[in-house]
């Protein structure tokens, strides 16, 4: 990639898709429609309408943390995510779906056991792992498969 080149990046908050430079991806880049922060360091909740936009065209990876809110060790390891989503961001986008309430989704991609993550490049799964993680475990996962 040169320079010039731009990368499409979903916002988290109205989920328009921009187009931002490579350059200004670590010079906190904003939304062309809504004008927040397209990174705030912090994992984005996905629900049935918004999972598919941002996992098929952001064109960063996209960890998603596949959870449920009676899941006591994937209670215990959301502060190290969102704490790996502030090491990681602009180079990945993290993400929680909540199995409970995406039940669809989780089923689409075979959730199994809780907590699972996935990373998703160009829309396609590129790996997956489960159990919970601590803060570096994760980060060191997600830079080993991107």
């Amino acid at each position: 990639m040169t320079s010039t080149d731009t990368l499409h990046i979903v916002c988290p908050h109205c989920h328009t898709t921009n187009r931002v430079k490579t350059e200004d991806l670590g010079h906190a880049p904003d939304c062309g429609k809504c004008h927040q922060a397209l990174f705030a360091g912090e994992p984005l909740a996905l629900d049935d309408a918004s999972f598919d936009r941002h996992v098929g065209r952001s064109e960063i990876p996209v960890v998603v943390d596949f959870w449920a809110p009676w899941c006591g060790p994937c209670l215990q390891m959301a502060p190290f995510f969102h704490e790996a989503a502030r090491q990681l961001e602009p180079a990945a986008r993290l993400a929680k779906l909540d199995t409970e309430a995406q039940p669809q989704i989780a089923g689409r991609y075979g959730i199994r056991s809780i907590p699972t993550m996935i990373v998703f490049k160009g829309g396609r799964e590129v790996a997956r792992t489960s159990g919970a993680r601590g803060a570096a475990d994760i980060t060191r996962w997600v830079r080993s498969v991107v």
